[in-house]
């Protein structure tokens, strides 16, 4: 199935939806007269759909019907409560999950045998067609369905296929990773800021220089020890400050905050 011929619904449509579908009809990688969308507060809805070009009912019976493959995007309490009603019209579809916990024995259970599913978490950057989809590799979608599922959201996100109990891990990273990364970005701007620079100026810097290095790491391949000793001249400016952050436990401070959330 081409890219172009799918049609995308969503069950659901609060933030992590929202960017999805941003990112799709951003990229231009799927249209948003494609898209379907419902929600449990429809006025919002129809405002938020119309923002980003995607069309609004009232009904999951509604994005089903409209759609080939269908995003379930409500908090993992209410899959269940929600495919429910449509487990029947769901029967032949691609269902595809971003409910947290909520993986392949799951569905196995509440949908109907010819439903075939992918469980996955994205995370917030894919709004912007920088994203990462972290899949569960247990599916029962075709080589075909998947093949079109991987081409539709490769091109805003990094595809990443990983075992069950492994995903939890993948939301740590990448799930959260952005909040890490957003504090990193404020506290090297109020350094900067701390030293005369303005403060839009700082933030471009900082985040421009993120993304840089992430694509730098990924063009390469490289471990990030290399492209870190790469700026660390005998002597210089940059290790000083490496070691700085390694007397402050830097790294030690990330691993306890993966620690914190996957003991949480």
């Amino acid at each position: 199935m081409a890219n172009e011929q799918i049609r995308l619904g969503f069950i659901g449509f609060g933030n992590m939806a929202q960017a999805i579908a941003r990112g799709l009809v951003g990229a231009g990688a799927l249209s948003g007269e494609r898209i379907t969308a419902c929600a449990a507060h429809f006025d919002k809805l129809q405002r938020t759909a119309k923002e980003i070009g995607v069309n609004a009912v009232e009904t999951a019976a509604e994005v089903v019907e409209a759609s080939d493959f269908i995003v379930i995007a409500v908090k993992p309490y209410l899959v269940e409560h929600v495919i429910e009603p449509v487990r029947e019209a769901l029967a032949g579809k691609v269902v595809v999950s971003v409910a947290f916990g909520c993986y392949f024995d799951f569905f196995e259970r509440i949908l109907d045998p010819s439903t075939h599913h992918i469980s996955t978490i994205p995370n917030t950057p894919i709004a912007v067609g920088a994203g990462v989809v972290s899949c569960e590799q247990r599916h029962s979608l075709t080589e075909e369905e998947f093949a079109a599922f991987s081409d539709l959201f490769g091109q805003i996100a990094l595809i990443e296929s990983m075992d069950t109990k492994l995903l939890s891990v993948a939301s740590d990273v990448a799930g959260c990773g952005p909040a890490f990364t957003a504090l990193y970005v404020e506290a090297l701007a109020d350094a900067a800021v701390k030293h005369g620079m303005q403060r839009p100026t700082a933030y471009r810097l900082a985040s421009q220089m993120i993304v840089g290095t992430g694509k730098l790491q990924l063009a390469t391949g490289k471990h990030p020890g290399e492209l870190k000793d790469a700026v660390c001249s005998p002597g210089g400016t940059t290790i000083k400050g490496v070691t700085q952050l390694e007397k402050s436990g830097f790294r030690g401070a990330v691993i306890d905050a993966i620690d914190a959330i996957e003991n949480a």
